[in-house]
């Protein structure tokens, strides 16, 4: 893959669509990542690559060859994981693990068959969804979470068919009834289910944790 990018600031700009008026704001950092924000920084060790009065084409340029890609905390979508999820009815825990596990939370991912994306989703099935921008988390994570929903309903809510359709498409599911025999969809789903449980142990913690604080 390619090389590392910060997404400092990133959330505020495109989290929601981006905001039309704030400029952006792209430098280059001395160990060669970049770093996306909406707000000049007053460092002589940074060097600013590229400027522009919005988001728009950011995630093309970002996208590129020779490109890095961005390091985010596990945490930086999880607004938007939480409200596409509860907007759906797809369990939060799992959206992030197939978050996770496709893109590592990576906005920029490409993978080598063409997925894209936090949730690697790709070009076509993207446009299913009303997809404009591949690479906006927005958009990205909205039309993830929907075609978790539609495998949802297809498979009955069975998590393991579910996961392993995202993987191997749908089809493949339906020819084996039940995950197919491809060493890279098995190990995919032991590690997605890893990482759900991970996650909705934690939120349940969170959960509980906020409670107890009367939160």
């Amino acid at each position: 893959m390619a090389k590392s990018l910060t997404g400092l600031g990133l959330l505020a700009l495109i989290g929601f669509g981006g905001a039309a008026e704030a400029a952006v704001y792209i430098y280059e950092l001395p160990d060669g990542s970049r770093l996306v924000t909406n707000y000049p920084i007053n460092n002589k060790n940074y060097r600013v690559v590229h400027t522009s009065e919005d988001f728009h084409g950011i995630g093309r340029l970002a996208a590129q060859k020779n490109s890095p890609v961005f390091r985010e905390s596990p945490s930086t979508y999880d607004r938007l994981i939480r409200r596409y999820s509860e907007e759906h009815g797809v369990e939060f825990a799992l959206v992030k693990a197939i978050m996770q596990a496709e893109s590592s939370f990576n906005p920029y991912a490409v993978s080598h068959k063409g997925a894209r994306g936090l949730m690697q989703m790709m070009p076509e099935t993207a446009s299913r969804y009303g997809v404009r921008d591949i690479y906006n988390p927005g958009e990205n994570i909205r039309a993830g979470v929907k075609h978790l929903k539609y495998l949802s309903e297809v498979f009955d809510n069975k998590y393991t068919d579910v996961i392993a359709a995202y993987n191997a498409g749908e089809n493949a599911v339906k020819q084996y009834r039940g995950i197919p025999p491809y060493e890279e969809t098995r190990n995919y789903v032991k590690k997605v289910l890893q990482f759900k449980r991970q996650y909705a142990s934690k939120y349940r913690y969170s959960k509980v944790g906020n409670r107890s604080s009367g939160s």
